[in-house]
């Protein structure tokens, strides 16, 4: 799959990403170009993409926000995609992403309460870093490109 790709391919489970900073019109066709690259190989393989799950989220203060294809259709814009499970915005912001899961985090915590009896330390800290805690310590990622004012993630 990754054979001959000029740009950043990153595969995770079955999300495949790919992306580029893109300062030049030879910096879309590079992205362009493999797209295709990826679509021939996934016809090789009698594989397919989900094309309706594909996205490209541009990033970056003057990003010419360039189209791409794929097998001949035109891949939708994002204002926000997951990075893998990973909620970001155009600004590279995951304020979002904190509320969620700071969300999720206060529904275990209620779970927890209700469900126990006890209040004590002892059975309640060993609950908290077991189930709630890792919802908030989860997915501290970030992204660094070269250039990040200028980059184009297909997702």
């Amino acid at each position: 799959m990754d054979s001959g790709v000029e740009c950043i391919l990153s595969k995770f489970a079955n999300d495949t990403e790919l992306y580029s900073v893109v300062d030049t019109l030879e910096g879309r066709d590079a992205i362009q170009k493999d797209l295709e690259r990826l679509e021939r190989w996934v016809h090789a393989n009698l594989m397919k993409f989900n094309k309706v799950k594909c996205k490209v989220l541009h990033l970056g203060h003057g990003n010419y926000k360039h189209k791409y294809r794929m097998g001949g259709e035109w891949i939708e814009r994002s204002p926000e995609e997951k990075d893998p499970r990973v909620l970001v915005d155009k600004k590279l912001n995951m304020s979002r992403q904190c509320v969620l899961a700071a969300q999720k985090a206060n529904c275990i915590l209620g779970c927890i309460k209700r469900s126990m009896a006890s209040r004590s330390q002892v059975v309640i800290l060993p609950l908290y870093f077991a189930l709630m805690r890792p919802h908030l310590q989860y997915c501290i990622h970030l992204c660094g490109p070269q250039h990040e004012r200028d980059m184009d993630l297909l997702e």
